[in-house]
């Protein structure tokens, strides 16, 4: 049994978060100090797929998957959210393809939308703050590749997926102020987890968010009946 469930994290400051994950080979491209505050403004999860949850390898006949791990970190990260917030992240995929499995997953952990076969990322982002009445400060963004980079302008936090083969583009985003971290993991080695852990971590939140899931209590039940409340809008759109 969990025992002694605090509010906050013992023990982990900015910087000694910073170090545990520097040391696992992330990069800090803006100061964990920034970070910490433009992640104080997050309502909103916005994710890519491809390359995000999985490497992007395709198959004829068959779509590309996801791991639980990365699961349960959306679900803990949309908690902490909740439990900061007062109110469910509005969450979504945004992918330039057509995927049974994003359009399964999605449905299975009640994203408030799934975008597929998206040519513009970034007008669709446009879009998603109308509907939901946000701003792109408000938006925690995850990706990993060039056509992502307009949908992660001007987000509240941005997360680049690493791909060891993209040198040049962890370069650009660096010159080009579209990304405030790199993960040390790569897509097919639970990136989505390792940025989950590090926006719980840097919210305070991580140890609280942990035990009052592993105990099943009334705070993440109340959350929990929240989220499957939510109907999931399937945007399908040609890529043509």
């Amino acid at each position: 049994m969990v025992k002694n469930i605090s509010n906050h994290d013992a023990n982990l400051s900015d910087s000694g978060l910073a170090a545990r994950f520097s040391e696992l080979g992330a990069t800090f491209l803006t100061d964990v100090a920034t970070l910490s505050t433009r992640l104080e403004g997050v309502l909103a999860l916005v994710f890519d797929w491809d390359g995000v949850f999985n490497n992007g390898i395709k198959r004829q006949g068959a779509g590309s998957g996801f791991s639980e791990a990365d699961s349960m970190g959306t679900n803990m990260l949309r908690y902490g959210l909740w439990r900061r917030n007062g109110a469910l992240p509005i969450t979504a995929i945004i992918t330039g393809e057509s995927n049974p499995t994003a359009e399964s997953f999605a449905k299975r952990e009640h994203f408030h939308a799934l975008f597929s076969g998206v040519k513009n990322k970034s007008d669709v982002i446009d879009e998603f703050c109308v509907t939901y009445g946000l701003e792109r400060a408000h938006i925690a963004c995850i990706f990993d590749d060039i056509n992502d980079l307009g949908m992660a302008a001007e987000c509240g936090a941005r997360f680049l997926v690493r791909r060891s083969s993209s040198p040049l583009l962890q370069m650009f985003v660096s010159r080009n102020e579209v990304c405030d971290y790199i993960t040390a993991a790569e897509a097919d080695r639970n990136a989505v987890r390792e940025i989950t852990e590090l926006a719980l971590g840097m919210m305070g939140m991580f140890d609280a968010v942990v035990g009052s899931r592993a105990v099943h209590d009334d705070g993440y039940q109340q959350y929990f009946a929240a989220r499957q409340a939510i109907d999931t809008q399937l945007v399908r759109r040609s890529s043509a």
